[in-house]
């Protein structure tokens, strides 16, 4: 009944006509942003900041949730139509979302997307709202070793599951790595890999290396075959620009698995989702009827990563608002805005802050069906997209990933690493090495050193830490059993025949 009575007094505040105003401000502000390659909720919500301390709190609070997961629809359509991931999270949707798009079915995919968004960030919700406390917790359970132990085994499974060779997606994933280490070494301050550019020695933007091992990559695949005269396919018909109900029916589990994965992974500060998304993609395509046929355009392998991005919002809020520990980039800025306010995140929060924690709850219920009714009317628009001929499609796709790098740091450097990492994603490609691991291991590989060396100064230099927890030595253990799959014949082979098209 306390629950019930909670959520009541969030409908009251979510629905005064300010605060409803902000809810859709914030949620097509969202959309605009995830479309937009190399911006990301992040930079946006500081941009916003100053401008909501005349605001009152729980308007500006819902304003800029509305943000953070809005950009999480907002990144599937750039994925879908041009295979532009705009943030690390949508680089999985690439896989299946934008071969959809080459077989003609963009408006299905695009839909399904909107669908199984909104169903995995109501879960997400209702999931913040019943266990944000005892999961907050659990939360505080996870230290160094395990999220290292978690972080290896993601990568583990995108190893198993990226291509018929684990050799070349241990190869791409341990370049992943090794382009996460160029930079600045947070513990000593001293340079790696920098080779005397002073460019480097913040790191490799993940947005250069994402666009160009996709986009650009592509679009050099695409020019190289000239009998094409258009980039995609063009949809027909009513039936090819919405999800059909068999769409509906083989996405029940991606639905139920997005939004369950999402949640609990949103849950770990520092985990975030794309990880999750990682994660949720193997673990659809090991239960899939039909696994072979993944990364070639199945509708699942756009609703569960599209879910989870959803779903961790709701996640990463529990820690924020109940432990006063932000997971991820976004959420350190909604910390931040919760402090300058005058507000306290943590265990005290939500009894003296109930109108506003409440009010955000039931805003995000709000937010969500306002994005739904935004999204799927427009499916059609965004589909005709794909009216254009290869000659103007192409410039435009190159278009966008030029000015998102640029927007992103403001340097012609990285532009140049741009093109280097489109020749690299060519290259890739016709050597048949994925590009997922190597996405993923740059995404994870400096989350993955920090837990390490903070784990090594936890045991004063003792590897015996990894495997001493009980968490983290079942995770080590797992990662390790799927990467000596190849040893066992009959799993292997099993495997070959699941990754066989």
């Amino acid at each position: 009944m306390e629950i019930l009575a909670g959520l009541m007094q969030g409908f009251a505040v979510a629905l005064q006509p300010a605060n409803l105003l902000w809810c859709l401000v914030g949620v097509v502000l969202g959309t605009v942003v995830g479309i937009m390659p190399g911006l990301g909720p992040p930079a946006t919500i500081a941009m916003l900041l100053p401008l909501t301390f005349l605001m009152n709190p729980a308007g500006a609070m819902i304003m800029l949730a509305g943000i953070y997961y809005g950009a999480k629809y907002g990144g599937s359509t750039t994925s879908i139509l041009l295979n532009v991931p705009g943030e690390s999270a949508s680089v999985v949707t690439c896989l299946d979302g934008y071969q959809m798009a080459r077989q003609g079915r963009a408006g299905a995919a695009l839909g399904i997307a909107a669908i199984a968004s909104f169903i995995a960030g109501t879960v997400g919700v209702l999931g913040l709202m019943l266990v944000a406390p005892p999961l907050a917790k659990v939360a505080l359970s996870f230290s160094s070793p395990e999220y290292f132990a978690l972080m290896a085994l993601g990568l583990a499974m995108v190893v198993l599951l990226a291509g018929r060779s684990m050799v070349k997606a241990l190869l791409a994933m341990l370049a992943g790595l090794w382009i996460a280490g160029i930079g600045t070494d947070l513990f000593s301050t001293t340079s790696r890999f920098t080779f005397g550019r002073m460019e480097l020695l913040s790191g490799v933007d993940f947005v250069v290396v994402a666009i160009g091992v996709f986009a650009i990559a592509e679009v050099l695949a695409n020019m190289e075959a000239r009998e094409e005269t258009r980039l995609l396919p063009v949809p027909k018909g009513l039936r090819n620009l919405l999800p059909t109900v068999q769409d509906l029916k083989d996405c029940r589990f991606a639905f139920a698995n997005g939004s369950v994965v999402g949640f609990l992974i949103g849950v770990l500060p520092g985990a975030g989702s794309t990880i999750a998304s990682f994660i949720s993609y193997g673990l659809e395509k090991a239960v899939s009827r039909r696994r072979e046929r993944f990364g070639t355009g199945v509708v699942e392998g756009v609703a569960a990563p599209e879910g989870v991005n959803n779903s961790e919002t709701g996640g990463a809020l529990v820690p924020l608002l109940t432990l006063g520990i932000p997971g991820s980039g976004t959420t350190a800025v909604l910390l931040a805005a919760l402090v300058l306010w005058g507000f306290k995140p943590g265990p005290l929060f939500i009894p003296e802050n109930p109108a506003l924690f409440w009010g955000l709850v039931a805003s995000m219920y709000i937010g969500n069906v306002m994005l739904l009714i935004l999204n799927l009317p427009l499916v059609p628009a965004f589909a005709q997209v794909l009216r254009a001929p290869a000659f103007v499609l192409y410039p435009v796709i190159l278009g966008i990933s030029i000015v998102g790098v640029y927007s992103a740091s403001g340097s012609l450097f990285d532009v140049a690493l741009l093109a280097a990492f489109g020749l690299l994603g060519y290259v890739m490609r016709k050597l048949d090495y994925p590009a997922a691991p190597l996405i993923l291991g740059l995404v994870l590989g400096g989350a993955m050193e920090r837990a390490l060396r903070q784990s090594l100064m936890m045991s004063e230099g003792s590897l015996s830490i990894l495997v001493a927890r009980p968490i983290s030595a079942v995770m080590l253990s797992l990662a390790l059993l799927i990467l000596l799959i190849p040893l066992f014949t009959k799993v292997n082979a099993w495997r070959l025949r699941a990754l066989d098209s």
